[in-house]
């Protein structure tokens, strides 16, 4: 029998103040790369949780998601092969606390423009980083209401 496939589900921030997206730079086995505020689902949590928890983990921001960006599939295969399902919402970017210490691998936060952003592609920890800050900067916004989470979950 096959072994049964699932994507890893993941959310993320896509953050835009004064023309500059939020990023964090993390320390992975294929050196410093740069990503959105993101991180995997955790068990009981809704993605607008989740997108809220990582952003705060990773940035150590307040974040208050107010549409979903975008839903989007994509497919690693080294060092294994995966698959992700990410959910990317933009927002209120909120308190900043700087005594709180950033997640493991966070090596900083920085601002970029999206021609940065383009012009460092090969340092992009996801191939959807560049997608979801280019779908931010075309207006693309949903209602939360869109991501519908039966109450079983939480």
């Amino acid at each position: 029998m096959a072994k049964r496939w699932k994507p890893n589900v993941t959310v993320a921030a896509v953050i835009e103040r004064q023309g500059r997206y939020l990023l964090v730079e993390e320390d992975t086995a294929d050196g410093l790369r740069l990503n959105n505020p993101a991180g995997h689902l955790d068990r009981g949590e809704s993605p607008v949780q989740g997108c809220v928890r990582e952003t705060l983990e990773e940035t150590a921001h307040h974040f208050s998601p107010t549409a979903l960006v975008g839903i989007y599939l994509a497919r690693t295969r080294q060092p294994e092969d995966i698959t992700y399902l990410r959910f990317a919402f933009t927002g209120t970017l909120g308190a900043f606390e700087p005594a709180r210490p950033l997640d493991h691998g966070i090596v900083r936060t920085l601002w970029m423009t999206i021609d940065e952003i383009r012009a460092s592609v090969a340092r992009h920890r996801s191939p959807l980083l560049l997608q979801g800050v280019e779908d931010h900067a075309a207006g693309k916004r949903y209602p939360l209401e869109l991501v519908r989470i039966d109450p079983s979950v939480i």
